[in-house]
């Protein structure tokens, strides 16, 4: 029994969810093959083979896996599907994108967004926005999982080069590309450009809600974050008002996040947004109404008005890095 884990990259870097879903992927079984789909992608062949708890690196070189169309790597994952038992990636946008379509070509039941693996057989998920664990287990003879990557830690590199590696046993094996079907076309791409940290792996998060009243008023959350280093997070509720772009959206339809600290700044805490950062290390809530949801899971709350807060949270931060310089 073997296990295939599909990398995500931008063919040029690995994207550090791989990492935890190849922890993950161990704990089903400890012969782990990563298959690296890409175009011009041989420095992330190399990131691969570094990580400890790899056995083997699949590489497949085709302009066709530039972009990572649903349609384009799904012939190649199901070829390969032929030799293992379970079919494993990231339970974000670039897992979604592909995972129900390989399911579907398998004719196989999907199991998403698992946090705790059992057995080989054996899942735990979270369901009703997380207020809730179910235990599933799957007869099919072939599994296709997505992982929750918060939930795992990080797999590490052995700090040995990829030549020493291989060397000792990790194999790179070159993968023909497979035929595709031409049925879709990548027009663009748009990214939004940030020094901060990125919000899915943050260690600090402050997150800011339909309290905040104005796309300007977030300026007050962007000025915090930029002190602290930390990633800029929404409410579904400021999202969907205009405040920022949904890529800040943490909750159930947005990203999970588990960060050493999250604050929540004029966010009720409604049950969609709880699913997305109530598992932080350290929940701390500022918000004028004392009976605010979020005050029932947060560490520490502060019941006060977030518009003369946070200015004095700033200066008490200015102060901070005035005495460390």
């Amino acid at each position: 029994m073997a296990v295939l884990l599909i990398a995500e990259h931008n063919n040029s870097t690995l994207k550090v969810y791989t990492l935890n879903a190849i922890t993950a992927a161990s704990e089903i079984d400890k012969e782990v093959h990563v298959l690296v789909a890409g175009n011009k992608c041989e420095n992330v062949v190399k990131e691969v083979a570094k990580v400890s708890l790899v056995k083997k690196v699949l590489h497949s070189e085709s302009p066709d896996y530039e972009n990572f169309l649903a349609e384009n790597l799904s012939p190649l994952i199901v070829k390969l599907a032929e030799k293992y038992t379970h079919i494993i990636s990231s339970a974000n946008t670039f897992g979604k994108n592909f995972m129900p379509r390989v399911a579907a070509l398998l004719d196989t039941s999907q199991i998403s967004d698992i946090i705790k693996i059992e057995s080989s057989d054996t899942f735990i998920r979270p369901i009703y926005a997380g207020n809730a664990l179910a235990t599933v287990k799957s007869n099919d003879k072939k599994k296709c999982i997505t992982i929750r990557p918060t939930s795992f830690d990080l797999a590490s590199s052995s700090g040995e080069s990829a030549s020493e590696k291989l060397k000792k046993g990790t194999l790179v094996e070159k993968v023909e590309p497979v035929a595709v079907p031409n049925i879709s076309k990548f027009i663009k791409r748009e990214e939004t450009k940030s020094e901060r940290p990125e919000l899915g792996t943050a260690r600090i998060v402050i997150a800011g809600g339909r309290g905040l009243q104005s796309k300007e008023n977030f300026k007050l959350i962007n000025d915090i974050a930029d002190k602290l280093n930390a990633a800029v997070g929404a409410s579904r509720a400021a999202v969907d008002a205009g405040y920022i772009s949904n890529d800040h959206q943490v909750g159930q339809t947005g990203k999970v996040v588990v960060p050493d600290l999250y604050i929540a700044v004029g966010i009720s805490g409604a049950i969609q947004h709880l699913a997305g950062m109530k598992e932080s290390k350290v929940i701390v809530a500022i918000n004028k109404d004392g009976e605010a949801p979020i005050f029932s899971i947060a560490d520490y709350s502060l019941e006060a008005d977030l518009f003369k807060a946070l200015p004095e949270f700033l200066e008490e931060l200015n102060k901070l890095n005035t005495i460390q310089k």
